[in-house]
C-alpha cells in the first residue's frame, strides 16, 4: 500500500501471525490523540481490532496523552472506531466468524493528513513455525555474508 509518513508499526505481528490479507482503514481519533501520533507516541504491540455490532473497532493500542493537552486530555487505551466500507466489513465479518481469524493491526501512517491503519487478516502462529522461521532467517543471513565474502 502507499504509504505517507509511517508513525508506529507493530514488529511483532510477522513473528507471531500468517498475514493472510491486509485493509487499510482510517480512525477515528480525537485531536490530542492525533498530536501525540504525529510526535511518535503510540504502540501497537497489544493492539487487536474486533467487529462489534457491524463496526470495526481498533482495541488495546495504547497512544499516550498529549503533555500540553493537561484536562482536555484523551484515554490512553480507548476504544477506536475504524472507517471501512460496508462490503469490507462485511467480508471480514465472515472471514474472522468462519475460519477463526484475527485482526491485527501492523501501522499506523499518515495519508494525505489523515491517520490510516494497516489492518491485517491473521492466522496465529504455532510455536514450531517461529521457530522455523528464525532458522530460515538465519540460514539466509548466514548465506548473505557467505556471499559478501565471496564477492569482496
Amino acid at each position: 500500500m502507499a504509504h505517507g509518513k509511517v508513525l508506529t508499526t507493530n514488529r511483532k505481528a510477522s513473528h507471531d501471525y500468517h498475514i493472510e490479507e491486509v485493509f487499510e482503514a482510517g480512525v477515528a481519533l480525537t485531536g490530542t490523540e492525533v498530536k501525540s501520533l504525529r510526535a511518535g507516541r503510540a504502540n501497537l504491540q497489544d493492539g487487536y481490532a474486533a467487529v462489534e455490532g457491524g463496526e470495526v473497532f481498533l482495541l488495546n493500542c495504547h497512544v499516550s496523552p498529549y503533555t500540553p493537552a493537561n484536562r482536555f486530555n484523551h484515554d490512553p487505551r480507548r476504544r477506536r472506531k475504524l472507517l471501512l466500507h460496508r462490503a469490507e466489513i462485511r467480508r471480514l465479518i465472515g472471514k474472522v466468524q468462519e475460519r477463526g481469524l484475527t485482526l491485527v493491526p501492523l501501522s499506523l501512517y499518515l495519508k494525505n493528513g489523515r491517520v490510516k491503519v494497516e489492518l491485517a487478516l491473521c492466522r496465529g502462529k504455532r510455536q514450531y513455525d517461529k521457530r522455523e522461521d528464525l532458522k530460515r532467517r538465519t540460514h539466509e543471513r548466514e548465506m548473505a555474508e557467505a556471499l559478501k565474502k565471496v564477492k569482496g
